[in-house]
């Protein structure tokens, strides 16, 4: 199995009992995973884009974290954000607006 170039994550608060119950569920985290696929294609970037459970960071949710480049961003609430986000990682750069760790 060939390696994607980019493992993007987002958090979709799920707990030990298997519900999604934290911030990153509520804010509409689920409803971004289909459109970060998406866009990834659309743009030609090697990525798999997976769900992940609760990240510890729900003051900063909905949380998405790009690897191997460790970018962790927080607020992601809307396909503008994602955009941001895609774009810069287009650009071999972050979109330190929206980063959360450093």
């Amino acid at each position: 199995m060939k390696k994607p170039d980019y493992h993007i994550l987002m958090c979709k608060s799920f707990r030990l009992a298997g519900e999604a119950q934290g911030v990153c569920d509520k804010k509409g985290a689920s409803d971004l995973v289909q459109y970060i696929s998406d866009e990834c294609t659309d743009r030609g970037l090697d990525a798999t884009v997976s769900t992940t459970g609760c990240l510890n960071v729900c003051t900063k949710g909905p949380v998405m974290v790009v690897h191997p480049n460790n970018l962790w961003y927080g607020g992601v609430e809307s396909e503008e954000i994602v955009d941001t986000i895609l774009d810069a990682l287009e650009e071999g750069e972050s979109a330190d607006e929206y980063l959360i760790s450093e």
